[in-house]
């Protein structure tokens, strides 16, 4: 899928994505994470023994919404949301976090915990988008 220039442009911002997975059993597991685009894909990183490893190994389905840090007018702030399937790949995690850290904590700032584990990095194969903005009624 073709990612609009609307959401790359939101997520340059650093919008918090609201991670959302499947337990086992079904029940959907929130988690927090930073998030960017390597072309066409959202990626985001973690590092070991985090709870959505195994859940997107276990089942790729995943959904993230990013809410705008500002409100253009009355009513919801946008946001948008992002559905597809994950991917978990091993290393990689701190060059991502770096990447993110200048739209998440500023121009020419690092990921803090410079001592953090090779961890992962999920890419994220996206099958619609939507939400409340321009990228709202396009999909």
């Amino acid at each position: 899928m073709d990612v609009p220039q609307t959401v790359r442009d939101l997520l340059a911002t650093g919008p918090l994505g609201h991670l959302v997975t499947l337990d086992p059993d079904g029940t959907p597991h929130v988690t927090m994470v930073w998030a960017g685009f390597d072309g066409d894909e959202l990626v985001f990183a973690t590092f070991p023994d985090q709870h959505k490893l195994e859940s997107i190994r276990r089942d790729p389905r995943v959904v993230v919404s990013f809410q705008a840090q500002e409100n253009t007018g009355p009513g919801l702030h946008p946001y948008a949301v992002i559905s597809g399937r994950g991917r978990v790949t091993d290393g990689g995690a701190l060059e991502w976090m770096d990447q993110l850290a200048e739209a998440y904590m500023g121009p020419g700032e690092q990921f803090p915990m410079r001592n953090a584990p090779p961890g992962f990095v999920v890419r994220v194969t996206i099958e619609r988008i939507y939400g409340v903005g321009p990228w709202g009624h396009a999909f």
